[in-house]
């Protein structure tokens, strides 16, 4: 019994101790933190393994450097280094929790938004801004513990950001244009648009650049400046379903009226069979000009994303084709009549 007593009023003891049980806990606390996680994300498993990796490394940092704090208080050879080392502990924890409350905010946010329509996935700037605010605060709270006079660091700032404004104006009209973009909301990450030429699904929208997705899976990174400048096809606006104009022409000779039967017959054989087309819409068709060689008409289908035009128009020049040959109805070559003088 002695014995056990002189080996818990064995500073070094008690230190070691005290270490061991705090890797003892943040071990248990992992597993406790996953078991909390999954009954809250329930059967959202992305959702909960999102909030997982967003939460543990925080909460198990805050309680390890509590641990080590309270282990390192027991030597007494750290007695007359108390205040500095509470000071450093001070600044270390500060930071881990403001790393908490702004993964917390991003969880709270995420969750939000993804049920809200056109946030299904929440732009990265809304994180960035959160997690900019919540540190500043922090850095706030650090300058008040050490009695530090933060009125002449704010006009020092404010000169400082006076003259990293000017010279960083560009970069930072692409953050507010950033910002409008995520306010106004024209496109939203996941959203097919069409820019200059240039087509593919709005991969994120960053605080300085938006990147896009092409269909030949390449990154495309525009400026937010010239994005918010810029005139942008949203394909997945106002709905995210679509009507795709497929061109055509016919031969003069043709029966106009049974090219349009054939033609709409194909068409809504093809809607309500290929995936990706709308169910239930019915196509249209359009004559258009008399062309050169053809009679020139469109026929107008609709898919459920922007992605599903191109299997189903595929599938519906094929269809067509095939039934034209069937008919007997020709799709003329270019013809010219050339005229001699004798």
């Amino acid at each position: 019994m002695a014995a056990i007593d002189d080996l818990i009023t064995n500073e070094y003891a008690r230190f070691l101790i005290i270490l061991i049980g705090t890797i003892i806990v943040v071990t248990l606390s992992y597993f406790i933190l996953k078991v909390i996680v999954k009954r809250i994300a329930g059967r959202k498993k992305s959702y909960g393994e999102f909030i997982l990796k967003q939460l543990s490394k925080p909460v198990l940092l805050l309680i390890f450097f509590i641990g080590l704090y309270t282990a390192l208080k027991a030597l007494s050879i750290f007695y007359e280094y108390t205040s500095w080392i509470t000071g450093v502990f001070f600044v270390i924890v500060t930071l881990i929790v403001a790393l908490l409350v702004a993964r917390i905010l991003t969880v709270l946010m995420v969750g939000y938004l993804k049920v809200r329509k056109g946030f299904e996935r929440p732009p990265k700037l809304l994180n960035k801004a959160v997690s900019i605010i919540i540190f500043i605060i922090a850095l706030v709270v650090i300058l008040g513990y050490f009695q530090i006079d933060i009125t002449p660091l704010v006009a020092g700032v404010g000169l400082g950001a006076l003259a990293i404004g000017l010279a960083l104006q560009s970069t930072l009209s692409n953050f507010f244009a950033g910002l409008h973009l995520v306010s106004d909301k024209p496109i939203r990450v996941g959203d097919f648009i069409e820019v200059e030429e240039i087509s593919g699904f709005v991969e994120d929208i960053g605080w300085r650049s938006t990147r896009i997705t092409t269909l030949q899976n390449n990154y495309v990174i525009i400026p937010n400046g010239k994005l918010a400048e810029t005139i942008i096809v949203n394909n997945s606006l106002p709905e995210l379903d679509m009507k795709i104009f497929v061109p055509c022409g016919v031969a003069y000779e043709s029966d106009l009226k049974k090219v349009e039967e054939v033609t709409l017959d194909v068409a809504k054989k093809i809607q309500q069979t290929v995936p990706g087309a709308t169910r239930g819409f019915e196509p249209l068709f359009r004559y258009r000009k008399f062309g050169d060689s053809n009679i020139d008409f469109t026929a107008i289908l609709k898919v459920e994303q922007p992605m599903d035009q191109f299997p189903v128009q595929h599938e519906f020049i094929k269809a067509l084709k095939a039934r034209f040959d069937k008919e007997g109805i020709e799709i003329s070559w270019p013809i010219r009549k050339v005229y001699t003088m004798k």
